[in-house]
Order: structure tokens, then sequence, then C-alpha cells
């Protein structure tokens, strides 16, 4: 069951990017006082009053504006108004009402969704500073201001309010997002996966303009597929429907246990190809990299071995990939696919025992002890695993500052040997804890 969402949207240069990163904990959106900084949908995970969410900031809507990029930006924060759970609509105290914020608090109202009205830069709050944005008609306005914290968490008490309880209680099957470039044939693999024609299969690349959900059964255990539809580059995005696509794609890989990236065999693995895996890398998501049109390349003893290898060298960012060399239009290979989505699945919910997640670390710093700056060096004094799902691990140390990206490789790599996590990211942090 995905997080519920909390969609920040309103006009340029209200705050949204300060309120963001607040929330969030740490500088993601970049902040910048000046209109149109942030173009792109940027998500995170969050957590308030015990409840965890996901916190989506976008772009300024313009919506009377004709310039190409704000109407790209529109786009993308219609997506994000569609799939939220709550919407927290940001004006500027400041700068007061104008008829931008009258044409949004219109498209909100049409959402039907639960809307926060929120009046930034108010930095001593006085009944009369909010006074005109009643006249939105959406309600009480929240007085804040994101950039000193004040007032975001009467906000955030009022948002978790609105979360659905338990809606998707009953559904405890296994999703899983199907995506990939266009014409890489997802469809033809998740017709082969259901056993009947649910999607179209044609030769024309984009056939698919959606991500729509099926349920279905094998055995005892149950599975949701989303066929999404081919994610392109941005400059291949050229009319409305496939813009919604994309957006939607990326909706789906947020909300699937295991993502499914299917590869055209025959191409190899593309600069896009790479975008994409490294998307569902980010967003923590278990994967089974699927090499399809397996049956059209010709093969020796050493293919596989050469496939991956290059695989290796292409996704050194993700080297715990999981493969499987498939063919969708004969069906070769493809019954080993929801064995090793459970599989990766698995991996990413197991938990290592707190004791012998100590043992093991401790030995990796005896055995390779990490360099030392300015005459100091990392000491570890104690390591837990906090959560699963991607795996997460804090290490408290005596100084964050000294664990170099190279050791934290080092010790990802230790843990991977000792424990199966093929098929899924893990997190790593470092806290500081004073000496006793």
């Amino acid at each position: 069951m995905a997080n519920p969402l909390i969609a920040i949207v309103g006009r340029p240069n209200v705050g949204k990017s300060t309120f963001f990163n607040k929330v969030v904990g740490r500088k993601v959106s970049i902040t910048e006082n000046r209109p149109g900084v942030t173009r792109d949908r940027l998500y995170a995970d969050a957590e308030w009053a015990g409840k965890r969410f996901t916190i989506v900031d976008t772009g300024g809507i313009e919506l009377k504006s004709e310039d190409t990029m704000w109407r790209e930006i529109y786009r993308q924060a219609e997506v994000a108004i569609e799939t939220a759970d709550v919407i927290l609509f940001m004006t500027d105290g400041k700068e007061g009402l104008t008829g931008s914020d009258y044409d949004v608090a219109d498209m909100l109202r049409r959402s039907r969704k639960p809307v926060l009205l929120v009046v930034n830069k108010i930095d001593n709050y006085s009944p009369e500073k909010v006074f005109d944005y009643y006249m939105l008609g959406l309600g009480e306005p929240y007085a804040v201001s994101a950039e000193h914290s004040q007032g975001i968490g009467d906000v955030l008490d009022e948002a978790v309010k609105h979360f659905p309880e338990g809606e998707n209680e009953e559904d405890d099957s296994l999703k899983i997002a199907v995506v990939g470039k266009p014409n890489a044939g997802k469809s033809s693999l998740v017709n082969r996966l259901l056993g009947f024609e649910r999607s179209i299969v044609t030769d024309i690349a984009g056939t698919t303009r959606d991500a729509v959900d099926t349920a279905f059964s094998v055995g005892d255990k149950k599975y949701t597929i989303i066929d999404t539809a081919g994610i392109r580059k941005k400059r291949s995005v050229e009319d409305d429907v496939e813009y919604y696509s994309v957006m939607r794609a990326f909706d789906a890989v947020r909300r699937a246990d295991v993502c499914l990236l299917v590869v055209d065999a025959s191409e190899g693995l593309t600069e896009q190809d790479v975008k994409i895996i490294g998307y569902v890398h980010e967003q923590g998501k278990p994967s089974v990299v699927l090499m399809n049109k397996w049956d059209l390349i010709e093969k020796n003893t050493y293919t596989v071995n050469e496939f991956e290898k290059k695989l290796k060298e292409d996704l050194k960012f993700m080297d715990y990939f999981k493969s499987v060399y498939i063919s969708a239009k004969t069906g070769q290979r493809v019954d080993r696919i929801l064995d090793v989505c459970e599989e990766v699945v698995s991996h990413a919910k197991f938990r290592i025992p707190t004791g012998a997640l100590n043992d093991l670390l401790m030995d990796a710093f005896r055995q390779a002890e990490p360099p030392s700056y300015n005459g100091r060096r990392l000491k570890l004094y104690f390591a837990s695993q906090v959560s699963v799902n991607p795996p997460f691990f804090v290490l408290f140390v005596n100084d964050e500052k000294l664990l170099h990206f190279s050791y934290e490789r080092y010790l990802e790599n230790t843990i991977r040997a000792s424990y199966d996590f093929s098929g899924t990211p893990i997190r790593i942090s470092v806290r500081n804890k004073k000496e006793d």
C-alpha cells in the first residue's frame, strides 16, 4: 500500500519548495527567489504524528500563460493533484491575493480533494493579515512562515486527518509496475503474464497511454500488475496525452512493491534505460531487469555472460540488480518472473538481527580501518537496522563527516556479502554519538 500523498501547489515563487524542504528535513528542492526554479515534481517521504506519507513539490502554476514551459509545469501539477490525497494550496502573504490565486483556487475546487489553504511568509501573525484569503472560498487559511518553520505543524496536523483510513487494507496483493522505454515489449509481457490479451499490442511505439492496474492470482498468491506507458526522453514528449503517460508511469513506480524494468535486448541498454532504472533505484524499490526479445539475439556459450558484464558496467550505481533473459513473444523464461519478484521483495523486507549486524560491521572496521582525516579516524559505536523495504541501516559513530563514500560502499558490500539483498537497494546513514 502506497503512502498517502500530499501535493503542494500554487503559483510561482510563493515558497512551496521552502515548505517542502522543511517538512522533509533536508534540502531536496532548489530554493531560489525567482519564479520557475522548480519545474519538475519532486517526491520525498516524511512522517508526522506517527503517520508516514509522501509529499510532492510542484512547479508554480500559471494557468493563463501561453509559454511552453508554464504549460508543462501546469500539466505536471495537474497530475500531482489527480493522484494526491491532500492538497496544500500555497499563497504569498506578503504579496497578497492575485488573479492567479483565484484561478488556481477554482481549479482545486473542481478536484473535489481535501484542500488546505496555506498563507506563507507571515512572520508576525495577526488575523487581519489573512482575512482577505477567506474570499478564495477554501475555508480557514493557515498562516505560516516556511522560512522560519512557523505554523508548519498546524498544517500537517490537519493534513494527516484527511488521510484515507484502511482504504486498501483488503488489498494484500503484490503490486508489480512494468516500466521501460516505448516499444520494449511491456504490453506483450503483461499479456503473457496475465494469459489473455488485456493490452493492445502493436509495433507502434507508445500504444499504451496510461498506467492500468489488473489483479490476478497464481495459486493462492495474489498480484496486481501495473502496465505503464513507455517513458520517453523529455524532448520526445510532444503531446499532452504522452506527457500525462510519463507522469503516471512515475507515479506507478512510487506505489509499486516491485518494478519490472523491461529492456530491449536487441538494442542493448540505452542511456534512457539507465535513467529509468536510476529513477526506480532512487525510489528505493526492489526490481528485476528483464532483457526482453532474447529470441532475436544470436547466441553462443558466452552470450549471457557478455550481457551480464555489460549490465554491471552500465549499472554500477545498482550492482545489486537481478536479471532475467526473456522473450515475451515466445514465453521464454516468463514463468520465472513472478518467483523472482517474490524473491527480491523478500530481500527488501529482510531484517538482520542487531547483534549479528554489529558483529559483522565491527569485524569490517577491524579488517579494513577507515582512512584518517586530519589525524582523526571514523569509529563505530553501534549499528541498527531501523527499517525495511528498502533495508535501512543507521551507524552511530564519533563523527559522521569522517565517513567517505568509498568506505560506505565497502560497508554496503560487506553487508551484501553476508546477506542476500540482491534485487533491492539498501540505505546506510551515520549519526554522531558522543563517547561515554
